[in-house]
């Protein structure tokens, strides 16, 4: 069943860039205000991993579409992480690969595969109080979310951070490389045709380049409150 997303109201609604550390932020932000979390890159992520394990045509939107639309898909927090599971395969790691970080892009931008992916986040977004971080919550999955926040931070600061990441990851990191990489999902996230990125007007702007972690995450609990 559609859910009317004029409806869905009680969210938290993040946006930006790649790298702005939302993820992270939204979650603990979420534990905090005692809501359900949200991750929408984390589906692109697994619909991109899916589409590759699969042998399926990057290049075919029709035949990603089809394979996304049924693709089995469970994102569930286990002691306090995420895990994300597809055909019953444990692939939380495996959707941060290098690979799927260069080719998520392509699935992201496509009408067909979107439509399927915003309809998933509608309905776990119905089911009750939620903070949900992406590229288009407050302008297109969730227009009318109580509380919308654009999060971004330098390009510099981004790709420090994703390197940290990474590096706890045990991957190794070329900054210069990763920093390029940041810069061009940037333009294909603003230019796309499908659901660019953009700044809700009614989104406040939160700038996290020189704040603290625990700064961002109480900043944006104190936007979520007052807007209750």
């Amino acid at each position: 069943m559609d859910v009317d997303p004029n409806a869905i109201t009680d969210i938290v609604a993040i946006d930006g860039p790649a790298g702005a550390g939302k993820s992270t932020v939204a979650r603990r932000a979420a534990q905090q205000l005692g809501y359900a979390f949200l991750d929408t890159g984390a589906m692109y992520r697994a619909a991109t991993w899916w589409a590759i394990d699969q042998g399926i045509d990057l290049e075919d939107p029709e035949a990603l579409a089809e394979a996304v639309g049924h693709m089995p898909l469970e994102i569930r927090e286990q002691d306090g992480r995420q895990q994300v599971i597809v055909d019953r395969r444990d692939v939380t790691m495996d959707i941060r690969s290098p690979e799927v970080t260069r080719r998520i892009d392509k699935l992201a931008a496509l009408p067909g595969v979107r439509v399927h992916l915003v309809a998933r986040q509608r309905a776990a977004g119905a089911r009750g109080p939620t903070v949900a971080e992406g590229r288009d919550i407050a302008t297109v999955v969730f227009p009318k979310a109580k509380c919308k926040i654009y999060m971004t931070a330098s390009l510099d600061e981004r790709a420090r951070r994703r390197a940290l990441d990474l590096e706890a990851q045990g991957r190794a990191v070329d900054l210069d490389a990763l920093r390029k990489e940041i810069h061009a999902r940037d333009n294909e996230s603003l230019t796309r045709r499908e659901s660019p990125l953009r700044r809700a007007e009614d989104a406040t702007v939160l700038d996290t380049t020189s704040m603290k972690l625990d700064q961002v995450i109480d900043r944006i609990v104190e936007l979520a409150r007052a807007a209750q």
